[in-house]
Parts: structure tokens; C-alpha cells; sequence
């Protein structure tokens, strides 16, 4: 990673620490939690936001279950959720006004978690800062619809559709 404009920190306490298990096979990565992600420190903690609704319906996890309940079910199926950026200025929540990024060490977790056969993308904007990082390792990414509210452009279902790799990939 020599000559690259940025550097990777082991940021424990501005962004949220990642969730995973032991038995890691996909690592779903954010942009940057969002104001009331933060707040809550929960992944995903805007109520509006897709992304415990399509959890439910593709592997029967109650989006009402208390969070800790929730993360613990999808690490059982070898999902892991954390961000590309660390820390970063920004004044809101939308992605396009992220400002100064320090990104989190994806290089370190994906030798550390050699099972991981697939990295997520949660929109396009994690996928252009995880593009910034040109990993070299052997792991295949897919950029998916961000299931953020301000995501318009798809409907839930078109959401659902696209993230059903997901599941397949778990079950693989």
C-alpha cells in the first residue's frame, strides 16, 4: 500500500467497530454510519433505511428484534457489517458530503478473515471509497443498491433482488 494518498486507522471510537464472528464469509461495507446510526450506535439505525427489512426477508430475521439479538443472528450465518471510512468530517449523513476520510483497515481484516469469499458494498459510494483502497487481495466485491433512504432510484423489492447474493453466498 506504499504511495497511496491516505492513511488506514484503527478507529475504534468514531465510527462503529465491526461485527462479525469467527467464521466470517461475507463482510457487508458502508460508506460511513449516518447521524442516527451514530447516535444509536447500531448499524443501519435510521428506521427508514432497507437494510433490516431486506435482512428479514432474506434470512427471516425479525427487524424488531433488539439489536444485539439481530447482529447475533446474522453473524451465525457468517455476515460481517462495518464501514469503509473510520472516521470523517461531515456535516449530515449524505454520503456526498463526506469530507477527509480516514478509512478503516479493510486490507488487515481481510488477511485476518480468511474466509471471507465476498465483499458487499452497501451503494456506490462505499464501493468508490473501497475502489480508493485497491486491495490486492483475491476477494471479489459487488457494488449493491445503497439501502439508504435517500436511495430512490430502486423499490424495496428491486433491493431485495439485488442483495439476494447475499444469501446465496452464505449458503454456497
Amino acid at each position: 500500500m506504499t504511495g497511496t494518498p491516505f492513511s488506514f486507522a484503527d478507529c475504534t471510537s468514531a465510527g462503529l467497530r465491526p461485527i462479525c464472528s469467527d467464521m466470517v464469509s461475507v463482510l457487508i461495507l458502508g460508506s460511513y454510519p449516518g447521524r442516527q446510526s451514530l447516535l444509536k450506535k447500531e448499524y443501519y439505525g435510521n428506521v427508514r433505511n432497507h437494510f433490516w427489512q431486506i435482512i428479514e426477508i432474506l434470512f427471516h430475521i425479525d427487524r424488531n428484534l433488539p439489536y444485539k439479538v439481530r447482529t447475533a443472528r446474522l453473524t451465525e450465518y457468517g455476515i460481517a457489517l462495518w464501514d469503509v471510512i473510520c472516521t470523517c468530517n461531515r456535516e449530515g449523513s449524505a454520503d456526498n458530503r463526506i469530507r477527509d476520510p480516514v478509512f478503516n483497515n479493510i486490507p488487515g481484516f481481510l488477511e485476518t478473515n480468511p474466509p471471507v469469499h465476498l465483499v458487499v458494498l452497501n451503494g456506490s459510494a462505499a464501493g468508490q471509497y473501497y475502489r480508493m483502497l485497491n486491495i490486492p487481495l483475491p476477494v471479489p466485491c459487488v457494488v449493491l443498491p445503497s439501502t439508504s433512504p435517500a436511495n430512490t432510484r430502486y423499490t424495496l423489492e428491486e433491493k431485495v433482488k439485488a442483495w439476494e447474493i447475499i444469501r446465496t453466498s452464505c449458503f454456497s
